[in-house]
Protein backbone atom coordinates (compact mmCIF):
# COMPACT_ATOMS: atom_id res chain seq x y z
CA UNK A 1 0.00 0.00 0.00
CA UNK A 2 1.04 3.39 -1.16
CA UNK A 3 2.45 5.70 2.14
CA UNK A 4 -0.10 9.02 2.04
CA UNK A 5 1.64 11.94 1.54
CA UNK A 6 1.27 12.83 5.09
CA UNK A 7 3.50 9.61 6.22
CA UNK A 8 5.75 10.64 3.24
CA UNK A 9 6.51 13.34 4.57
CA UNK A 10 6.81 12.41 8.54
CA UNK A 11 9.61 10.13 7.29
CA UNK A 12 11.05 12.91 5.77
CA UNK A 13 10.67 15.72 8.66
CA UNK A 14 11.74 12.64 11.58
CA UNK A 15 14.82 11.83 9.69
CA UNK A 16 15.86 15.08 8.94
CA UNK A 17 15.36 16.39 12.14
CA UNK A 18 17.38 12.79 13.28
CA UNK A 19 20.55 15.00 11.39
CA UNK A 20 20.35 18.08 13.27
CA UNK A 21 21.90 19.51 16.37
CA UNK A 22 19.21 19.87 18.97
CA UNK A 23 19.62 24.03 18.87
CA UNK A 24 18.49 23.88 15.08
CA UNK A 25 15.54 21.89 16.16
CA UNK A 26 14.66 23.95 18.97
CA UNK A 27 15.06 27.32 16.69
CA UNK A 28 12.92 25.70 13.92
CA UNK A 29 10.36 24.26 16.52
CA UNK A 30 10.24 27.86 18.07
CA UNK A 31 9.67 29.88 14.63
CA UNK A 32 7.27 26.89 13.53
CA UNK A 33 5.36 27.58 16.79
CA UNK A 34 5.51 31.72 16.81
CA UNK A 35 3.99 31.45 13.14
CA UNK A 36 0.96 29.10 14.93
CA UNK A 37 0.65 31.97 17.59
CA UNK A 38 0.30 34.78 14.90
CA UNK A 39 -2.93 33.80 14.00
CA UNK A 40 -2.19 34.32 10.15
CA UNK A 41 -3.74 30.96 9.70
CA UNK A 42 -7.19 32.01 11.33
CA UNK A 43 -6.69 35.23 9.06
CA UNK A 44 -6.40 33.42 5.93
CA UNK A 45 -8.62 33.07 2.72
CA UNK A 46 -11.84 30.87 4.23
CA UNK A 47 -13.86 28.85 2.63
CA UNK A 48 -17.08 30.44 1.03
CA UNK A 49 -14.67 33.28 0.46
CA UNK A 50 -14.20 34.79 -3.11
CA UNK A 51 -10.43 33.86 -4.51
CA UNK A 52 -9.17 37.37 -5.37
CA UNK A 53 -8.18 37.35 -9.34
CA UNK A 54 -4.66 37.38 -10.62
CA UNK A 55 -2.13 36.90 -13.50
CA UNK A 56 1.11 35.42 -12.82
CA UNK A 57 3.86 34.34 -15.33
CA UNK A 58 5.01 30.70 -15.30
CA UNK A 59 8.22 28.81 -15.59
CA UNK A 60 8.79 29.69 -19.37
CA UNK A 61 6.65 33.49 -19.30
CA UNK A 62 3.70 32.97 -20.00
CA UNK A 63 0.86 35.19 -18.65
CA UNK A 64 -1.36 32.93 -16.43
CA UNK A 65 -5.04 34.43 -15.31
CA UNK A 66 -7.01 32.61 -12.69
CA UNK A 67 -10.16 33.64 -13.86
CA UNK A 68 -9.28 32.41 -17.19
CA UNK A 69 -8.49 29.17 -15.64
CA UNK A 70 -11.74 29.37 -13.87
CA UNK A 71 -13.98 29.61 -17.40
CA UNK A 72 -12.08 26.00 -17.95
CA UNK A 73 -13.41 24.47 -14.49
CA UNK A 74 -12.44 24.69 -10.89
CA UNK A 75 -8.74 25.37 -9.81
CA UNK A 76 -6.69 23.98 -7.44
CA UNK A 77 -4.39 26.64 -6.50
CA UNK A 78 -0.85 25.55 -4.17
CA UNK A 79 0.96 27.91 -3.00
CA UNK A 80 4.76 26.53 -1.76
CA UNK A 81 8.04 27.92 -0.33
CA UNK A 82 10.31 27.52 -3.90
CA UNK A 83 12.10 24.27 -4.86
CA UNK A 84 14.70 24.88 -2.11
CA UNK A 85 12.40 23.78 -0.04
CA UNK A 86 13.10 19.60 0.38
CA UNK A 87 8.91 19.63 1.08
CA UNK A 88 7.56 21.27 -0.98
CA UNK A 89 9.37 19.13 -3.87
CA UNK A 90 8.08 16.17 -2.21
CA UNK A 91 4.30 18.00 -2.39
CA UNK A 92 4.72 18.91 -5.92
CA UNK A 93 6.06 15.63 -6.88
CA UNK A 94 2.96 14.04 -4.81
CA UNK A 95 0.74 16.19 -6.61
CA UNK A 96 2.37 15.57 -10.06
CA UNK A 97 1.64 12.18 -9.48
CA UNK A 98 -2.16 12.25 -9.20
CA UNK A 99 -2.42 14.75 -11.97
CA UNK A 100 -4.25 12.50 -14.01
CA UNK A 101 -7.09 12.06 -11.11
CA UNK A 102 -6.85 15.70 -10.19
CA UNK A 103 -7.76 16.70 -13.79
CA UNK A 104 -10.30 13.17 -14.18
CA UNK A 105 -12.36 15.50 -11.47
CA UNK A 106 -11.96 18.49 -13.60
CA UNK A 107 -9.56 20.37 -11.79
CA UNK A 108 -6.87 22.47 -13.38
CA UNK A 109 -3.88 22.51 -11.08
CA UNK A 110 -1.48 25.84 -10.16
CA UNK A 111 1.34 26.26 -8.38
CA UNK A 112 2.71 29.43 -6.79
CA UNK A 113 5.62 30.69 -5.11
CA UNK A 114 7.91 33.51 -4.87
CA UNK A 115 10.48 32.37 -6.36
CA UNK A 116 12.07 34.36 -9.83
CA UNK A 117 10.55 32.89 -13.14
CA UNK A 118 14.14 31.19 -13.68
CA UNK A 119 14.29 29.40 -10.30
CA UNK A 120 10.59 28.27 -10.97
CA UNK A 121 11.53 27.19 -14.25
CA UNK A 122 14.83 25.22 -12.37
CA UNK A 123 11.79 23.89 -10.11
CA UNK A 124 9.51 22.54 -13.21
CA UNK A 125 12.43 21.17 -14.52
CA UNK A 126 13.74 18.83 -12.05
CA UNK A 127 10.42 18.01 -10.89
CA UNK A 128 9.20 17.14 -13.87
CA UNK A 129 5.80 19.14 -13.34
CA UNK A 130 3.19 19.27 -16.28
CA UNK A 131 1.36 21.66 -14.49
CA UNK A 132 1.89 25.43 -14.30
CA UNK A 133 4.96 26.67 -11.96
CA UNK A 134 3.77 30.40 -11.20
CA UNK A 135 6.09 32.66 -9.85
CA UNK A 136 4.26 35.73 -7.43
CA UNK A 137 7.10 38.46 -7.66
CA UNK A 138 7.16 40.02 -3.97
CA UNK A 139 4.43 37.50 -2.85
CA UNK A 140 1.66 39.96 -4.06
CA UNK A 141 -0.72 37.43 -4.52
CA UNK A 142 -0.11 35.26 -1.73
CA UNK A 143 -0.79 38.33 0.05
CA UNK A 144 -3.94 38.71 -1.48
CA UNK A 145 -4.67 35.12 0.12
CA UNK A 146 -3.87 36.32 3.57
CA UNK A 147 -0.81 33.47 3.32
CA UNK A 148 2.77 35.63 3.34
CA UNK A 149 5.05 36.45 6.58
CA UNK A 150 8.39 37.45 6.64
CA UNK A 151 10.94 34.39 8.31
CA UNK A 152 12.70 35.50 11.52
CA UNK A 153 16.14 36.39 12.11
CA UNK A 154 16.54 32.68 14.17
CA UNK A 155 15.43 30.57 11.21
CA UNK A 156 17.06 33.06 8.50
CA UNK A 157 20.90 31.72 10.48
CA UNK A 158 20.13 28.46 10.01
CA UNK A 159 19.43 28.31 6.12
CA UNK A 160 22.06 30.46 5.49
CA UNK A 161 24.00 27.58 7.29
CA UNK A 162 22.68 25.27 4.90
CA UNK A 163 23.60 27.49 2.06
CA UNK A 164 20.41 28.36 1.43
CA UNK A 165 20.11 31.87 -0.52
CA UNK A 166 16.25 33.26 -0.07
CA UNK A 167 16.96 36.47 -1.70
CA UNK A 168 18.69 35.08 -4.74
CA UNK A 169 16.04 32.29 -4.55
CA UNK A 170 12.36 35.30 -4.90
CA UNK A 171 14.77 38.42 -6.27
CA UNK A 172 14.18 40.77 -3.34
CA UNK A 173 15.65 40.47 0.42
CA UNK A 174 12.06 41.03 2.30
CA UNK A 175 12.92 37.00 3.25
CA UNK A 176 8.90 36.86 3.17
CA UNK A 177 7.48 33.91 2.08
CA UNK A 178 3.84 32.01 1.92
CA UNK A 179 2.18 29.55 3.95
CA UNK A 180 2.30 26.40 2.56
CA UNK A 181 -1.58 26.67 1.24
CA UNK A 182 -3.78 24.47 -1.06
CA UNK A 183 -7.06 26.04 -2.12
CA UNK A 184 -9.78 24.34 -4.61
CA UNK A 185 -11.76 27.77 -6.18
CA UNK A 186 -14.74 26.86 -8.21
CA UNK A 187 -16.13 27.76 -11.15
CA UNK A 188 -17.61 30.84 -9.77
CA UNK A 189 -14.57 31.92 -7.81
CA UNK A 190 -15.38 31.41 -4.52
CA UNK A 191 -13.21 28.58 -2.64
CA UNK A 192 -14.64 25.36 -1.72
CA UNK A 193 -12.09 23.74 0.22
CA UNK A 194 -8.79 24.72 2.01
CA UNK A 195 -5.61 23.53 3.96
CA UNK A 196 -3.52 26.07 5.69
CA UNK A 197 -0.63 25.10 7.91
CA UNK A 198 1.61 27.06 9.83
CA UNK A 199 4.16 24.10 9.86
CA UNK A 200 6.21 23.89 6.40
CA UNK A 201 6.11 20.14 6.73
CA UNK A 202 2.23 19.73 6.65
CA UNK A 203 0.70 19.51 3.00
CA UNK A 204 -2.21 19.42 1.84
CA UNK A 205 -3.35 15.53 0.84
CA UNK A 206 -4.00 14.26 -2.66
CA UNK A 207 -6.61 12.38 -1.60
CA UNK A 208 -8.76 15.05 0.03
CA UNK A 209 -8.13 17.65 -2.77
CA UNK A 210 -9.58 15.34 -5.41
CA UNK A 211 -12.11 14.10 -2.94
CA UNK A 212 -13.21 18.08 -2.80
CA UNK A 213 -13.33 18.08 -6.61
CA UNK A 214 -15.40 15.35 -6.71
CA UNK A 215 -17.74 16.27 -3.98
CA UNK A 216 -18.48 20.26 -5.67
Amino acid sequence: MTDSLAQTLKAQNDAGRARMPADTVATMDAATEQLRASGLVERSLAVGAPAPDFTLPDASGTEVTLSTLLGEGPVVLSFYRGGWCPYCSTQLRAMQARLPEIEGAGGRLVAVSPQTPDNSLSTAEKLELAFPVLSDAGNAVARSYGLVFSLAESPRTVYAGWGLDLPAANGDDSFELPLPATFVIGEDGVVRWRFVDADYTKRAEPDDVIAALRSR
